[in-house]
């Protein structure tokens, strides 16, 4: 678990999610939220998309999230790579009700420096604020909690880990299995078959 911003990013459960979510006034922020659950994409590259990667030019949200190479962080050999994410009919319900009055540009502008979108910084702030107005600090979240909440539930529902490997995009399967939060209970069942 995570402690003083050390440590590994912790789980987060579908109670504390939506209680987080609900912390959120702007709604932009909560579907960066909802985009980082239902991707699991790293939150570096989803504050960096433009509504082009989201949304038709009609305003209407495409069946996959592109995530561009020049967004997302490279891999061990220092190569970035586009990712396409299908999307969950729920992100894609959220979508729908958040359609851009235009079809280019930044999804979470800065209002800071407008031309440009919001930092991790200020993603990363916004969700400890989230955090802590839903009496959650101690719990070790932060941006790379959704990630790992991701992979592991997917690991956890019987997904084997090519396919993961394919959503999450991981060149290296080994990067990918550090995400993988191992349940004693599943440990203890596994050594129950032998």
């Amino acid at each position: 678990m995570k402690i003083n911003r050390h440590g590994q990013a912790a789980l987060i459960t579908e109670f504390e999610y939506v209680k987080i979510r609900s912390k959120l006034a702007n709604p932009k922020y909560k579907l960066l939220l909802d985009i980082a659950k239902f991707t699991g994409e790293r939150w570096g590259a989803i504050v960096q998309l433009r509504i082009e990667d989201i949304f038709d030019a009609s305003g209407n949200p495409l069946g996959e999230i592109t995530f561009p190479a020049g967004i997302r962080k490279a891999d061990t050999k220092g190569n970035r790579h586009t990712r396409q994410v299908p999307v969950h009919p729920v992100l894609q319900e959220k979508l729908a009700a958040m359609r851009p009055t235009v079809n280019k540009g930044w999804m979470f502008q800065s209002r800071i420096y407008p031309g440009t979108h919001i930092t991790l910084k200020a993603a990363d702030l916004f969700l400890r604020e989230a955090v802590e107005l839903a009496g959650l600090t101690h719990k070790g979240f932060s941006t790379h909690s959704t990630r790992r909440t991701f992979i592991t539930r997917l690991w956890e529902a019987g997904v084997d880990l090519h396919t993961i490997q394919l959503l999450t995009g991981h060149k290296d399967p080994k990067a990918l299995v550090r995400y993988i939060e191992a349940d004693p209970n599943r440990i203890t069942k596994a050594l129950a078959l032998l």
